[in-house]
């Protein structure tokens, strides 16, 4: 679904990724961590172009993302990207929030984006909240309602960046269940997090991130019980005793 062939990405004379080259399947998800700096939200803004690259290529379903002439408002609509912060018109209800790329993108009629839009707040349970507006939502059901605007394209791929990070502790469970349940529906997904109990339990692989290269490549039980390279060993005994 995605593929990553020594992708560089300079900022000046930094070296934010340092010759990325992986292969994410369709259908798997994937967990990103590593400590702060290491590249992670780079990483995944490079996918739908929020980050142009300095070399090498990057496909998604086949398409060269960075090519000269890629259209990048229709690449993006087949590319879900959840953030750290949840990027919602304050002005529009939560129902409209999820509707607005069908209807503005897709063309769908108004009908046809309130059906979907219901369907997928019910996913993510906020169909009870489809007359509100976000700033009468807690940041919890805010993030959930960014999943469902997500989701509404039906893209065949979900990036998350970070998304629990600006919560609190408590409604960090809500947005994790929603992402168990994509997970478990088949979604392709690409994870940035620190939330290691939730890579743990749903990630089929975890890539660890450092210095803006990939230095370990593992299952979770591998990862968590067995890491090899010396600075993921480092990563994995901090988490077991922060």
């Amino acid at each position: 679904m995605i593929t990553f062939r020594d992708v560089q990405k300079y900022y000046g004379e930094y070296k934010a990724l340092d010759g990325i080259t992986e292969t994410i399947s369709r259908g798997e998800v994937v967990v990103v961590c590593g400590p702060s700096g290491s590249g992670k939200s780079t990483l995944i803004r490079t996918v739908n172009r929020l980050e142009p690259i300095s070399g090498g290529t990057i496909a998604v379903d086949g398409q060269d993302v960075h090519a000269p002439k890629v259209n990048v408002n229709e690449l993006r609509s087949r590319i879900g990207f959840v953030f750290q912060s949840f990027n919602l018109f304050p002005h529009l209800s939560v129902l409209q929030n999820v509707a607005i790329g069908p209807t503005t993108v897709s063309r769908l009629s108004a009908q046809q984006a309130r059906e979907r839009s219901l369907v997928l707040l019910e996913k993510v349970g906020l169909d009870n909240k489809a007359d509100a507006f976000p700033p009468q939502l807690s940041g919890g059901q805010q993030q959930r309602v960014a999943i469902a605007r997500a989701l509404a394209m039906e893209p065949p791929v979900m990036l998350f960046d970070e998304p629990t990070s600006a919560l609190d502790p408590e409604m960090v469970g809500e947005v994790l269940n929603v992402m168990k349940q994509l997970a478990n529906d088949g979604m392709t997904m690409v994870c940035v997090t620190h939330e290691m109990g939730f890579a743990r339990e749903v990630a089929d692989r975890i890539l660890f991130m450092d210095a803006g290269a990939i230095l370990e490549r593992a299952t979770p039980d591998e990862f968590f019980n067995n890491p090899q390279h010396p600075r993921a060993r480092k990563f994995v005994s901090d988490i077991r005793h922060a």
